[in-house]
Parts: structure tokens; C-alpha cells; sequence
């Protein structure tokens, strides 16, 4: 197994017994340079992502363009440079976002950039059909996560927004990080070989029901 990501100790803390390697996946040159040294893959499982808040008016262009290369462009990447690696049959998951499905008040950017990612599981779906290789995303609502820590910590009202995030969904409570796993582990394995192409919500009935 291995990890990749910018903080090379968080990913060490994550899993400390996986090969861990720090990456800039929104880099072409550094995720092109990994590839050429990748041993094949049974699957990916890519869940980096990066959250700013603003609407499409407030929002600086350089915002902007961070959140397509955290969500969008480097997805991309690892998907354009790691296809060759993936060994025939092999499932590929993408972490999107339930604000990717429908508008909200705040997220514009953020919200833009995953939704384009929803897109490309779509098309890589179709492209590996013919080696058998599956691509999904998943589309959490508000998971108690580090970035949700880090995004509290910035607020001036950490608590009512905790509350609030909290009430977003008809089961009133954060999902768990152990939930995002399962699902993902589920389309990674043998037991879900003719699901692909899907865009899946996992955020306590939100996208159903508000």
C-alpha cells in the first residue's frame, strides 16, 4: 500500500506501516515522475481535497485556481499518469462532494471543482470499461475531518457552526470518517465488480431530501 500527499507526517500518522510519500498531485512533473516508478496497482482511492468559502463574485482568482488544482487537476493527473499501472479489474474511487450535486450558499469554487471531478469518474468509467477497470465517486456531506476542524478553528462562531453543519442532513450529526471508508472500501473490493460510473451520496439523506 501506499500513501501520498503533501504532509508527509500526517500521512505516517494515518497509516505507519503503508510506504508514504510526500507528493504535490496538482504537480504534472512530480506525479509524472512517481508514475514512472509506481509498481502496479490493485486500485486508488483518492481523497485530497482543499475547501475555501466565497461565492463566484467574492471569490479571488487565484482561490479559484487552488481548488481546481486540490480538486480537480490533481485527480486528473494521478488518473492520466497512473492508468497504465492499474492491473485489469481494478476499481478506482473518487472523493467528491454533496455540495457538487446541489448549490449552496458559499462554497462556489469548491463546489465548481467537484462537481467537475463527479464528471471525470464519469468519463474514466467509460474509458476503462474495456479493461474492466471501475471509477466511482463518493459525495460526502460534512465529515468530521481535519479540514472541518481547520475550517471551525478560522470561524468566529466555531460552535454555531458546528451546529449548524450538523443540521444539514435529516440525521442531524457529522458523518464519521469510518462511514467514508466503508462505502469506499465496498467499491474498491470483488463485491461491487459491476458498479461504475456512479456518483454516490453519503451524507445522512441531505441529497435526497433538502
Amino acid at each position: 500500500m501506499i500513501l501520498l500527499g503533501r504532509r508527509l507526517e500526517a500521512l505516517q500518522e494515518t497509516l505507519p506501516q503503508a510506504r508514504c510519500l510526500p507528493l504535490d498531485h496538482g504537480n504534472d512533473a512530480a506525479v509524472a515522475a512517481f508514475a514512472a516508478q509506481c509498481p502496479d496497482l490493485d486500485g486508488m482511492f483518492l481523497a485530497a481535497g482543499q475547501l475555501v468559502t466565497g461565492s463566484v463574485q467574492s471569490t479571488p482568482i487565484e482561490d479559484f485556481d487552488r481548488m481546481i488544482a486540490a480538486n480537480l487537476r490533481g485527480p486528473w493527473l494521478l488518473c492520466h499518469h497512473l492508468a497504465p499501472r492499474l492491473k485489469d479489474g481494478g476499481s478506482v474511487v473518487l472523493v467528491g462532494s454533496n455540495i457538487a450535486l446541489r448549490a449552496i450558499p458559499d462554497s462556489a469554487a469548491y463546489s465548481v471543482a467537484k462537481a467537475g471531478l463527479h464528471m471525470l469518474a464519469q468519463v474514466l468509467a467509460l474509458e476503462w470499461a474495456p479493461r474492466q477497470i471501475r471509477c466511482n465517486a463518493i459525495a460526502p456531506g460534512p465529515v468530521h475531518t481535519a479540514m472541518v476542524e481547520a475550517r471551525l478553528r478560522r470561524s468566529t462562531n466555531p460552535e454555531g457552526d458546528l451546529m449548524r453543519l450538523s443540521r444539514v442532513n435529516p440525521l442531524q450529526r457529522l458523518g464519521r470518517e469510518t462511514e467514508i471508508a466503508a462505502l469506499a472500501l465496498h467499491l474498491l473490493s470483488d463485491e461491487s465488480t459491476w458498479t461504475t460510473g456512479t456518483v454516490i451520496p453519503i451524507d445522512g439523506g441531505a441529497a435526497g431530501v433538502f
